[in-house]
């Protein structure tokens, strides 16, 4: 996109958020290089900073508030970009608006600037898989195409380097991102709505309604131009929550849409589902079936969903680190608990969801439950050793349950890592190092 560097040039710009995951350092070492006059601020300290903040130590028009936000840092600027997850009563963001000062998010400004068709995914499960799909299919029927928004390893802003008009770039989007979407009032050419389920009830303190408003980004600023697709499920909840006219054009996108004859490698009627979602989007935009039936034939899914590490004495392991809520649990529970010989690992921090339906589903698919010890496991323990017929472990740290859950096991038998609960807490930094540590005590295990 020619022009971006005038955009962000000489603007007096607050970034809201480095963190460690490597996507703020991406965009902040974007914005100083375009010459931006940047302020980073984080409630983290510069100590736990220290590898983001090394990494744009070249830099010298950063300046940092560290351990603390301040309000004088979000007046008298240009613009102010948040990170996602940032409080929604956030008294930064209204210290801003009172000063009239725009608020905007990586992935809305990539796809306000690049000129692009912009394709966004969201929902509560289902998104990476989905967004990774329409990626790697229009890539194989050789379109121009950007990854952008929630993806591990992906920096948004910088996109905007290489990215033309006339190209493409699917967005991961979370509820957090699209508030982004919401603030410029802009929805992708194809929005994609997979799933609404319960989750960050800690974060949406009003509940369900206004954790829908922000997803509604996706589709809320359409035209007739545009397209949205929707899954059965998720078409029920947008007629239930959202009142209003929407104008784009509407598919529906249902797991027996994918024909019978393809030869699909990831196991579950839900990952089937998303597979609709992804044929149906990459339709919207010219792809023609030969050609996305050969990329979905040859796609494997994706790390920490339902991911197969490998066979230990006759018992299958699978990583299904990514599910972090009751209703993706009990998704995997059905693609692989047919002959209920499951064992079960879960446990983790609380993100206040309702865990009341997994408790009744686990026995239907499951021989034995191992219980990751933590605060949110705390409120399911006596749940889930009064489940009949289950033999129940509960253990301190993820190697010990590994263990543990191989020692209840035997050949032909499955473990399955699926924690239901967020990874925040004493244990883990993020999800994906507690992904990367469950990887690793698999590889090592004789």
């Amino acid at each position: 996109m020619t022009g971006y560097k005038e955009y962000f040039k000489g603007k007096k710009i607050t970034h809201m958020g480095l963190g460690l995951l490597g996507r703020g350092v991406g965009d902040i070492a974007f914005l100083a290089e375009c010459g931006a006059d940047l302020i980073v601020t984080d409630l983290k300290s510069r100590e736990d900073l220290k590898e983001s903040i090394d990494k744009l130590a070249k830099y010298k028009n950063i300046t940092y508030t560290l351990g603390e936000h301040k309000l004088e840092d979000f007046r008298d600027r240009d613009m102010i970009i948040k990170s996602a997850g940032v409080p929604i009563d956030s008294i930064y963001i209204k210290e801003a608006r009172d000063n009239n000062i725009p608020i905007e998010m990586s992935a809305a400004l990539v796809s306000k600037l690049s000129g692009a068709t912009s394709i966004g995914v969201t929902g509560t499960r289902g998104k990476s898989m989905t967004t990774q799909l329409i990626y790697e299919i229009l890539k194989g029927a050789g379109k121009r195409v950007y990854l952008g928004g929630n993806l591990r390893g992906v920096v948004t802003l910088p996109i905007l380097k290489d990215i033309k008009e006339g190209d493409y770039v699917v967005f991961e989007l979370d509820s957090w991102q699209l508030q982004g979407f919401g603030e410029s009032k802009i929805s992708p050419n194809v929005g994609v709505f997979t799933t609404f389920l319960s989750d960050h009830l800690n974060y949406y303190k009003k509940g369900m309604e206004q954790y829908f408003a922000d997803k509604a980004n996706i589709f809320k600023y359409q035209d007739e131009k545009d397209t949205l697709v929707v899954t059965p499920q998720s078409k029920e909840k947008i007629e239930e929550y959202f009142n209003g006219v929407i104008k784009s054009s509407i598919e529906l996108a249902k797991a027996e849409d994918v024909p019978e004859d393809w030869s699909i490698k990831v196991p579950g009627v839900h990952f089937r589902q998303n597979i609709a979602c992804a044929v149906a989007a990459s339709s919207a935009v010219g792809v023609e079936e030969n050609e996305i039936k050969k990329v979905v034939e040859g796609f494997c899914g994706l790390e920490g969903r339902l991911q197969y590490l490998r066979t230990v004495d006759g018992v299958k392991i699978y990583n299904d680190n990514n599910s972090t809520t009751p209703d993706a649990t009990i998704a995997g529970l059905k693609a692989l608990g047919e002959n209920k010989n499951i064992v079960l690992i879960i446990g983790g921090a609380d993100k206040g969801l309702d865990m009341s339906v997994l408790i009744k589903e686990i026995p239907k698919y499951s021989k034995a439950v191992v219980l990751f010890k933590e605060k949110g496991t705390d409120r399911i323990r006596d749940d889930v050793i009064n489940i009949p017929g289950i033999e129940v472990s509960e253990q301190d740290g993820l190697e010990n349950c590994l263990n543990e859950a191989i020692a209840l096991s035997k050949e032909g038998d499955i473990v399955l890592y699926s924690p239901s609960f967020a990874s925040f807490g004493k244990y883990f930094k993020n999800e994906y190092e507690r992904g990367d540590l469950f990887i690793k005590l698999v590889s090592e295990l004789k």
